[in-house]
């Protein structure tokens, strides 16, 4: 068992370390070789992209030491009173350094009343005092807040990034993560690089000392994700055009009660990789870092199998349309169902 959150012990400690926040960190490092700091940044972004880790970098770049960076939940610290409390706060000089910096993470979830009190202390700040306020729910800050601030977008972490943190920390802690492996892990991440070390972690904890590689069989068993049989189960029914089969491995899927939006995420992914060697296939050294060698050979052997041409690329278009449906559907499978259906030009 690991002590210390594999998100702490290997959070980004320098602007070099953050990845995929280029289009910020360029204007936060001018900004401080410039020496034209703003007293008030507003992060914008999903959860475990990095606003927290960039906004401590941040201030230790521009020189505030331990004793002059406060940071603050607005999820448990929401009041009225609270907001009272670290406005009389700021009227006090920093201890050792130029400028106090705090950081109020979740800042949406702070009440009407609060963001009054902020309001007042953000239109006539103190020279020694930054405010950096982040949330992932941009829509809830009001625009009086807003448009006193500087307002950077962090952007979801990419697979490829997810995949690079993932093979860096797991080679740190002495295991070696197989290609296909990490990339289930990218996709169960969501963009979140604090997410993806989560999801490493519980597999690091559960995977014997003894055998250091780490198969994607390992990360389906211990996170309970659907298996990669399943998968192509799904795509092979629709390279035979056998509706019947792709509806039976849907049902199958739901009577497991297993993720019917993350299988949907896997079959478009491997579906990708169909449309890619159908189209590209001297790719195929580059799709092995997707897929693993068992998979691989599978699509191979799919594609070339595919005479009716049904792994194409109008069909992934398909996918991706009822993929979009699913967050409305009450029925979790319909919109695969539906992808099925109109895949096989079975609604005409």
């Amino acid at each position: 068992m690991y002590d210390l959150a594999l998100y702490r012990k290997y959070r980004p400690k320098s602007f070099k370390e953050v990845l995929g926040q280029d289009h910020i960190l360029q204007v936060l490092e001018s900004s401080v070789e410039t020496n034209k700091v703003s007293h008030a940044y507003l992060f914008v972004g999903s959860r475990g992209t990095g606003k927290t880790s960039v906004a401590r970098i941040f201030a230790e770049s521009i020189g505030v030491s331990a004793n002059d960076l406060y940071e603050i939940d607005a999820a448990s610290n929401r009041g009225i009173e609270d907001i009272k409390e670290l406005r009389d706060g700021t009227r006090v000089l920093p201890f050792d350094s130029k400028y106090k910096v705090y950081i109020i993470d979740e800042v949406h979830m702070l009440s009407k009343d609060a963001w009054g009190a902020l309001l007042k202390t953000l239109e006539e700040p103190p020279k020694h005092v930054i405010f950096i306020l982040a949330t992932t729910e941009l829509h809830k800050v009001p625009d009086t807040i807003i448009s006193r601030c500087q307002v950077f977008n962090f952007k979801k972490a990419s697979e490829v990034a997810c995949k690079k943190v993932l093979v860096d920390v797991a080679k740190k802690e002495g295991f070696e993560l197989e290609a296909s492996a990490s990339e289930l892990l990218a996709i169960l991440a969501d963009g979140s690089f604090r997410d993806a070390l989560g999801v490493l972690q519980k597999i690091l904890n559960f995977t014997d000392k003894k055998n250091k590689k780490i198969k994607r069989e390992d990360v389906e068993r211990i996170t309970g994700s659907p298996q990669s049989i399943l998968v192509n189960e799904f795509m092979q029914a629709i390279a035979e055009k056998d509706i019947e089969r792709g509806l039976k491995v849907i049902k199958n899927v739901s009577d497991q009660s297993l993720d019917i939006k993350l299988y949907f995420k896997l079959i478009i992914d491997k579906f990708r990789v169909a449309v890619i060697l159908r189209y590209a296939p001297k790719l195929q050294d580059e799709m092995f870092n997707s897929v693993g060698e068992a998979d691989l050979k599978f699509l191979q052997e799919l594609v070339k199998s595919d005479k009716e041409g049904m792994l194409r690329s109008n069909a992934l278009s398909i996918l991706l349309e009822e993929y979009q449906n699913i967050e409305n559907a009450f029925i979790t499978e319909l919109p695969l169902e539906l992808a099925l259906i109109r895949i096989l030009g079975q609604d005409k």
